[in-house]
């Protein structure tokens, strides 16, 4: 059960119902995930809509990386809410169903394609030892340059940041919707 407040048009502040209207009219098109929560704040909404939008649509990586590095960040922090609406992203972005369900399940998929294993290694590495090597920095940096590299780690920062809020708060699944999670 959630622990975020029902917001209702009519109980909702001046401040909130602009950002419900951000976020309503721009790519996101609804209040859903971290939102809830976030509104109870609205300044911090507003600025994570921002931030959130850059991630999502407009930064350096592609879709797909950007999308497996979101999976990796869901799976570490437990996140159900992050992994489940993400995977479908993943799918749409071209992720494999293999790959979706070996890190769903906290395993290393088998990569065919070398800039997934790069993400999946600066993930994993960042999120299980808090740093990365010095082959893994150069690595990435090598197969992604500079921009692309600072926008995947900004992606994992801002993704951790969504999942620890969807934890506190207990986001819940769609009804119906099992854990995507096998443990």
């Amino acid at each position: 059960m959630s622990r975020i407040p029902e917001l209702k048009p009519e109980t909702m502040t001046a401040a909130q119902k602009e950002v419900v209207e951000l976020i309503t009219s721009g790519p996101h098109q609804q209040v859903m995930g971290p939102y809830p929560a976030w509104l109870q704040s609205p300044e911090l909404a507003k600025r994570t809509r921002s931030l959130s939008e850059y991630l999502r649509f407009n930064s350096a990586p592609s879709k797909r990386l950007a999308e497996i590095a979101i999976l990796i960040t869901g799976r570490h922090w437990k996140a159900e809410f992050e992994f489940y609406a993400h995977a479908e992203l993943a799918r749409k972005a071209g992720v494999e169903e293999p790959i979706i369900q070996a890190l769903a399940a906290g395993k290393r998929p088998d990569f065919a394609n070398s800039d997934d294993e790069v993400v999946y290694e600066l993930c994993t590495q960042m999120l299980n030892t808090r740093r990365i090597s010095d082959a893994t920095y150069k690595r990435a940096l090598d197969a992604f340059g500079m921009q692309t590299l600072v926008d995947l780690v900004a992606i994992m920062g801002y993704y951790c940041m969504v999942s620890i809020t969807l934890n506190v708060f207990e986001a819940p699944l769609p009804p119906g919707e099992p854990s995507p999670f096998p443990d």
